[in-house]
């Protein structure tokens, strides 16, 4: 640089550099120039002390170096600077500064190492683009930026690294590599960890009294025992459910928990504008008006009078103007045929290429001949008058297109003008197509040029564009000579059409049309509205013959067509096109091209104004005398007016007169509204005035003061056109007159309007045919109306006024707010660091009954992310401040992402649709909905001053004729097993012996297997016997082994022994022979050979909570425990002793029969809970016995039957089938093991149909692998013979809510196979009773109702219709087995509900678990519990409390006793649900919603933390997707539950843990997020 080579020191480069980028800041007004110099002073002032030099003034003209770097470097955008305000910039500034002294401290979103160096590496490839948003889309560069992103196999990736022994192989056998412990991440203002436990202090958790209880109660020297590996929980042992929280411990009081903790102090500051909250429910229209934002009482009110239509000067049309167009060309194209009719510049900027009047009336004679005559002689559709012909030319070529839009003209044809097509993907090119389409487009004309760059196919054709018609392309450069004495043809009407111009409506906000957002249309102008539209823009320009005009603008639509290529022609003019092209590189060329041409218009944009500005070296040379006209085209933009000023100070020494600066308004539908006439110097040609935006918003005009944070100032558009009338009528609704100080859109009435859109005559009438009305709602006249699409005001004098367009209008809480504004405020808060200028996309979405506002920028290459996240938080901080509007989400995409229009610029449609679907993949994102959502339904306050009684509850529903919620099955009927001879053994031991004795050959149980995998030599696999089993060799090998345990073992009657094998027959063996000694077996699934250590501590937590004495297991299992890696996590000699049954005595058996008692404890089952809760039940011999009794009679099971049976056997009813049932009903189980199933999905249902099963038992798991395995191969299943029509019953055992989607899938997908939708249904069982209900063999087929979502959450039960808003499916939970009694009672009071509330379940029965094992015995919660009495309704009976949470339903289905059914629903855990704003939700319904949201969504979890809702999401795609997610998971949670979202966590699939049973383990799930140890790939903390 010439000022720093000056200084007489050196300075390094990387200095250098930095100066010239303050060069850069400085030209293009990025700051000011006092700030130039402070910052320079800044980096040079250790050259300038070390040198002893003076200070060196800086001047502020740029050098010639550094304006050749700023030419290199220039960021030019179509919409550049538009929005540019030195006024707006200090306003900001001043704003920024009194919102906040210092900045709050914001949670910074965390960001996979992998994820970030992904976009990094994309960001550095990109950084050498010099254009903003003009250069092409990089096809290879977004290939790039994909592959940048780690690319991850769902099947690959790795389950958390807790999960407990339970755990589905399905998550348990993945590890992901992970490099060094867990990525460790920089919190920006990090807290001290103490704050968290004060805010854990604080916090109310609610803990119900049906909770199971510790296990471990006051065993202090465990309280590490449930933690597994590296600090992660693999079982919660612990009595806290709903929040387990210990401010000692150091496993809560990470990063993660760190940066909640500064959410939640962030989210404490006050709102910024309180608003009343409320509730409604039950009443859909009453909820519509209360999620409605209410009016604002205090809003200011329109005061003047209503207007009156304003109309301009009388048309005066001077006197020897043509006749019509074709008219001017003959009179030009003749008398002055040499004179110059159109001049392009080169891409040299020189006037290179020239059209004369003679040549254009040649050219165009030619065109229409060929058009009418040659088109069509080869057996094509022959062109004729009227027809519609597509132009498709270069923005570089106004020749070619003057001449082809002419030709059209002369012929009678209706040319269309349209952007040439550069690839199949251009955004918006469908809709061009499909209007193209609808006008019947055959023919596009182009010229040659244009057509050899066009994408061909293999053929040399044009290929065919998205969306597009067939077309046949003519190439205007190369047609046939024009005979000498061809005339064109007369014109039969004035009133036909002329030409149509393709519009694309960018934004829904046109609410009194009903087309779509992005939607194409063609307004169509005729002949005669052409010609009015030329003589009244002659008449307000004052154009005459000869004049010279400079265009800037696009010459194919808009001002730039009614200027440079009608008005041009019709009055003989000369005009000069500069091509876009040519802007970029040399921005003053169009002022070159008025000093040299001398010339007397210019139509220009604001933009180009600024970048003239720019161009400081080419000031010396421009002469602007000779400028009568500088016609600003968008000076209907409000932030023009910077420009104008800036451009009339800089150049009035040059010549510029104040009056020749000319804005105009201007429509598609209506032309040109307004323009400044030229000349005009008296005080009322001109207005401007500072006008309060916060008045605006509210649709009226109200002054502000010059120094205001929030005033805007406007200037006028000009005066009404001549000829023409315009009225101001409301935007919304009916067209009523506005007053005179009010905001409204302005309507014109003149004769050059459109007069419709093109085949579409519905919005045709609502746009081009309005009748404005009085406010007595009577018509003002017989003049019709054409809506311009502007909104504004009409001021004294006839000037108009734009403060805004509908296509940027967002209607917000009931104000209005326009993109351009916001844009511009955005735009002040330091843009040059951190985005790019004109690249931001600002558009409002629909979300809870309001309009939200979403900005969309690209983010600079080298910008930090904590940087930028900074700068995130500064605009949402000046766009709340200048605007009282909140921002709901803001986005950083990387740089040339955003979908762009054929000119260059942002396709905001395309923007917004790629936003709502999900596919637009921001580098950053924050989201904003607890300060921007504020018409949130009131919390429901609980009131303990107006609690109500049981006791009156219980009246009111007698009073009311409710139906107390109740039910019970049938009552057991001893004389129905009769006909059994076990029956009068009345233990499973004494039935075992009782059976190998009297028919010791009968098979009892069938292991089965797989021959083939899927990959084997047939398929479906073939099914093959393992092992079976009759009665005499179960009850000899229980004999043996319970040898084994009392000699080898020396275990004693009543010891607890652990039963470690995987799913089989030995498990069945090992159980009875615990039994056979007396001994108390529990079974747990042995550790995951490949994932040991993480699921042995388990196994090992589980052993010693039981008090086991002894380890049953077989040789495979003890050569597990004993192997290096289980060794690292548990020393072998920490097991008690450990027996191998395959290791059997082989000398002769003693009598080792313990014969029991009812009260005796047959076995002990633990599981462990979606809460993470370990449990363990008692169960007796007496309730085994009665279990199996029930189960008999429910399924009508006899020794003649056979049942198939593929789950888990070691907890719950799964136990009881596999390992009991048999035994007392002595008929043939068929086991399949789950891991059969995993390996090869068709092996389950091929035992069922080689079998004839009439009874099959599964799980959710095994039911979901052959949905998913199967579902493409139930047509090669069916040519097999696999049949499964044989089948009455198949059940899923659980204990949740039935999974309907899941059900009615398996149902749809296998009924070609036979299986009947009757046959397939649900049971239930829970802790304290393991089987509640059951499918019967009579039972009448599974009942479902659907219920409002809404008052669910309330615990109340409405019944709705199917499809109905808000409606949940809910499928019966099986039919009660018999002797089971249940009541639905208020877990808080005991009352019993009637049926239509939701509340707990009670269950009364014989086989109600004997109550929990804990460790020290403790029976404090036994009468809570299992013994709990109703405080109304039945006082007497004994109910166990399950925990769950339904209803029951009396339905209009006959039980086999011929009463009518009472159907029982489960709806979820009571300990599972989450209570937000005073309303229970259950955690499946939020998921449920979340799955829905986006398609690469493949599973969720949620949970609360610190009254915080955190939503976990599987990501199954790129890791460049994961901010996709966020927005979508936060809407759908806000649109349908009501409930913002505070933590939107995405992971890897296989992260969240599931149980066996297919069960989310959320609380597992929520420790591991706490303590850092999910590796997720984005963390995002809404604000």
């Amino acid at each position: 640089m010439a000022e720093v080579d000056s200084l007489g020191f050196q300075v390094p480069d990387d200095v250098r550099l930095k100066l010239a980028e303050l060069h850069l800041e400085l030209s293009e007004g990025d700051i000011t120039q006092k700030g130039y110099e402070k910052k320079k002073q800044r980096l040079l002032q250790p050259f300038l002390l070390a040198q002893q030099a003076q200070e060196v003034q800086v001047s502020s003209e740029p050098s010639p170096q550094s304006s050749a770097q700023r030419r290199a470097q220039r960021r030019l955008t179509r919409e550049d600077n538009r929005y540019h305000s030195e006024i707006r910039t200090e306003a900001v500034m001043q704003a920024l500064a009194s919102h906040n002294k210092k900045i709050p401290v914001i949670p910074h979103s965390t960001k996979r190492t992998s994820a970030y160096q992904g976009n990094q590496r994309h960001r550095d490839s990109r950084h050498e683009s010099s254009s903003d948003d003009d250069s092409v889309y990089d096809e290879e560069a977004n290939r790039n930026f994909h592959r940048g992103a780690r690319t991850r196999d769902s099947g690959a990736s790795s389950s958390s690294s807790f999960s407990d022994v339970n755990a589905s192989p399905r998550h348990s056998d993945r590890e992901r590599p992970r490099s060094a412990a867990y990525v460790k991440y920089q919190i920006p203002g990090n807290t001290s960890r103490q704050a968290l436990a004060d805010v854990m202090q604080s916090a109310r958790h609610s803990q119900h009294i049906s909770q199971p209880p510790d296990v471990t109660n006051n065993a202090k020297s465990s309280r590490q025992a449930d933690r597994v590996g590296r600090g992660v929980p693999s079982v919660r042992v612990a009595g806290n459910v709903g929040m387990d929280i210990d401010s000692d411990s150091p496993r809560h009081q990470g990063k993660v928990a760190a940066k909640i903790q500064q959410l939640m102090n962030t989210l404490k500051r006050p709102k910024r504008k309180p608003l009343t909250e409320y509730f409604q429910e039950d009443d859909d229209a009453l909820e519509g008006q209360a999620l409605a934002p209410p009016a604002d009482p205090n809003a200011p009110k329109p005061e003047g009078s209503t207007l009156t239509p304003v109309a301009g000067d009388q048309l005066v049309v001077p006197s020897g103007l043509p006749r019509n167009l074709e008219a001017a060309l003959h009179r030009y194209g003749s008398s002055t045929y040499k004179a110059l009719a159109v001049t392009v510049l080169d891409q040299n900027g020189k006037p290179s290429v020239n059209l004369t009047y003679g040549k254009l009336l040649s050219k165009t004679q030619k065109v229409a001949y060929n058009l009418l005559n040659k088109v069509g002689q080869k057996g094509e559709v022959p062109i004729k008058p009227g027809d519609r012909v597509a132009l498709v030319y270069p923005n570089n070529d106004p020749i070619s297109f003057i001449i082809g839009f002419y030709g059209c003209i002369m012929a009678g044809v209706v040319p269309v003008p349209v952007e040439v097509p550069t690839s199949r993907r251009d955004a918006g090119g469908q809709g061009v197509g499909f209007m193209l389409g609808s006008l019947s487009c055959n023919y596009a004309l182009t010229s040659e040029a244009c057509l050899k760059g066009l994408a061909k196919t293999a053929n040399g054709e044009v290929v065919q564009f998205r969306g597009w018609p067939r077309l046949s392309w003519l190439s205007t450069d190369s047609m046939s000579k024009l005979p000498k004495d061809w005339q064109p043809p007369p014109k039969a009407s004035e009133d036909v059409p002329a030409y149509v111009e393709v519009k694309e409506i960018q934004n829904r906000s046109d609410t009194y049309s009903t087309s779509k957002d992005g939607s194409t249309v063609g307004v169509t102008v005729t002949r005669n509205g052409v010609l009015g539209h030329c003589r009244t823009l002659t008449v307000a320009c004052n154009y005459t013959e000869g004049e010279v005009m400079v265009c800037v603008l696009d010459f194919k639509r808009d001002v730039g067509l009614w200027h440079g290529i009608l008005c041009s022609v019709f009055n003989g003019m000369h005009v000069i096109f500069v091509p876009y092209s040519l802007m970029k590189v040399d921005p003053a060329s169009w002022m070159k091209m008025i000093t040299k041409y001398k010339a007397s218009v210019g139509i220009v944009k604001s933009r180009d104004m600024h970048w003239g500005l720019l161009a400081q070296k080419d000031h010396k040379d421009v002469n602007f005398s000779s400028l009568r006209l500088l016609l600003v085209a968008d000076g209907a933009n409000p932030w023009s007016l910077t420009s104008c000023d800036a451009f009339l100070n800089a150049f009035q020494p040059k010549g510029l007169k104040p009056e020749a600066i000319c804005p105009c308004a201007s429509s598609s539908e209506a032309l040109t509204v307004s323009v400044r006439r030229p000349g005009r110097t008296s005080s009322s040609a001109t207005g401007r005035g500072i006008l309060s935006m916060q008045g605006l918003s509210h649709g009226v005009v109200r002054v502000d003061t010059e120094n205001s944070l929030t005033s805007l100032t406007l200037q006028d558009c000009g005066q009404v056109m001549p000829g023409a009338t315009m009225v101001v009528v409301k935007v919304e609704g009916s067209p009523y007159l506005c007053k005179t100080d009010e905001v409204g859109e302005l309507c014109v009435c003149a004769s050059y309007t459109g007069i419709k859109y093109w085949g579409l005559q519905g919005i045709t009438v609502n746009t081009f045919q309005v009748q404005p009305l009085n406010g007595d709602g009577r018509q003002t006249g017989d003049k019709i109306y054409v809506r311009t699409g502007l909104l504004g005001f009409l001021g004294p004098g006839g000037l108009v006024f734009v403060c805004g367009s509908k296509e940027g209008l967002m209607q917000i809480s009931n104000r209005r707010h326009n993109t351009d504004d916001i844009i511009a405020t955005v735009l002040a808060v330091e843009p040059m660091k951190f985005i790019y200028r004109g690249r931001i996309a600002v558009f409002s979405i629909e979300v809870l009954k309001d309009e939200r506002i979403v900005i969309i920028a690209e983010q600079r290459p080298d910008c930090p992310e904590e940087e930028s996240f900074q700068w995130m938080s500064r605009v949402l901080q000046a766009v709340d401040s200048i605007h009282q509007v909140g921002v709901f989400c803001l986005a950083l995409v990387p740089p040339n992402y955003l979908p762009k229009t054929p000119l260059g610029g942002i396709h905001l449609h395309e923007t917004r649709k790629k936003f709502l679907e999900g596919s637009l993949h921001p580098a950053n994102v924050l989201m904003c909905p607890h300060t921007c959502v504020t018409n949130l339904p009131k919390p429901r306050e609980h009131r303990p001053d107006r609690d109500v009684t049981p006791s009156a509850v219980h009246v009111g529903n007698i009073v009311q004729g409710a139906r107390m919620a109740w039910a019970q099955g049938r009552e057991l009927n001893t004389s129905e097993e009769d006909g059994d001879g076990s029956r009068k053994h009345q233990f499973l031991t004494e039935i075992l012996r009782f059976r190998a004795q009297n028919t010791p050959d009968h098979i009892l149980f069938t292991l089965l297997n797989s021959k083939h995998g899927q990959s084997g030599k047939s398929w479906p696999p073939q099914v093959q016997v393992q092992l079976s089993m009759s009665c005499s060799q179960l009850h000899k090998r229980a004999e043996r082994i319970g040898n084994l345990l009392a000699e080898k073992g020396k275990l004693k009657p009543g010891d607890h022994v652990t039963l470690l094998y995987p799913p089989g027959i030995e498990l069945i063996a090992a159980f009875y022979g615990c039994l056979y000694a007396g001994c108390v077996p529990v079974t747990i699934r042995p550790p995951h050979p490949q994932n040991v250590t993480t699921t042995l501590p388990t196994v090992k937590m589980i052993v010693e909570v039981s008090k086991s004495s002894a380890i049953l297991t077989s040789a495979n299992i003890v050569k597990l425990l004993r192997s290096k890696e289980a060794l690292s996590v548990v020393d072998v000699r920490a097991w008690p002793t450990i027996l191998d049954s395959d290791d059997l005595p082989k000398k002769k058996l003693t009598n080792v029969y313990k014969a029991p008692t009812p009260e005796m404890i047959c076995y002990l089952d633990f599981s462990v809970s979606t809460t993470g809760m370990l449990a363990g039940v008692k169960m007796s011999h007496a309730s085994a016995t009665a279990l199996c009794r029930c189960i008999k009679l429910q399924c009508e099971f006899y020794p003649s039957r056979e049942a198939c049976l593929c789950l888990d056997p070691y907890s719950g009813l799964g136990f009881a089938l596999w390992c009991l049932a048999s035994i007392y009903s002595g008929h043939h189980s068929l086991l399949v093991p789950p891991s059969e199933v995993e390996a090869n999905p068709a092996v389950w249902l091929s035992a069922v149909s080689m079998y004839k099963v009439r009874d099959t038992f599964c799980s959710y798991g095994v039911m979901d692998l052959c949905t998913r395995g199967l579902g493409t191969s139930t047509g090669t299943l069916k040519a097999k013979g696999l049949n499964l029509s044989c089948v009455r019953i198949c059940c899923v055992i659980a204990e949740e809510r039935p999974r309907i989607h899941l059900t009615t899938s398996f149902t749809k997908l296998f009924a070609d196979l036979g299986l009947s939708y009757r046959a397939v249904s649900t049971s239930f069982g829970c802790r304290v009773n393991i089987g509640i209900s059951f499918p019967g063999a009579a039972c009448p087929e599974p009942s479902t109702v659907f219920v409002d979502l809404r008052a669910l959450r309330n615990d109340r039960v409405t019944l709705v219709e199917k499809g109905s808003p808000h409606s949940l499916c809910l499928m019966e939970s099986g039919k009660l087995l018999p002797g089971v009694k249940v009541a639905i009672a208020n877990p808080e009071t005991r009352g019993q509900c009637a049926d239509s509330h939701l509340g707990e379940i009670w269950v009364s029965s014989p086989h109600n678990a004997d109550g929990y094992f804990t460790i020290y015995g403790d029976e404090s919660l036994h009468p809570d519990h299992f013994d709990a009495r109703l405080a109304t309704g039945d006082l007497q009976s004994s109910y166990a409390r399950t925990g769950y949470l339904g209803f029951v339903r009396r339905t209009e289905l006959t039980q086999s006793d011929g009463g009518r059914h009472d159907a029982l629903f489960v709806v979820g855990s009571l300990d599972e649900t989450i209570m937000l704003r005073g309303m229970r939700y259950h955690p499946i319904d939020i998921e449920t919603s979340v799955l829905r949201s986006h398609r690469k969504i493949c599973e969720c979890a949620v949970f609360t933390w610190t009254n915080l809702l955190v939503v976990v999401v599987e990501l199954d795609g790129n890791e460049n997707e994961a901010l996709d997610l966020v927005p979508l998971v936060t809407n759908c949670v806000l649109e349908e539950h009501y409930l913002i979202v505070g933590v939107v966590v995405v992971v890897d699939p296989g992260i969240i843990p599931i149980n066996s049973r297919g069960e989310k383990q959320r609380m597992h799930l929520r420790d591991g997020f706490l303590a850092d140890q999910l590796d997720p790939i984005y963390v995002a903390y809404n604000m």
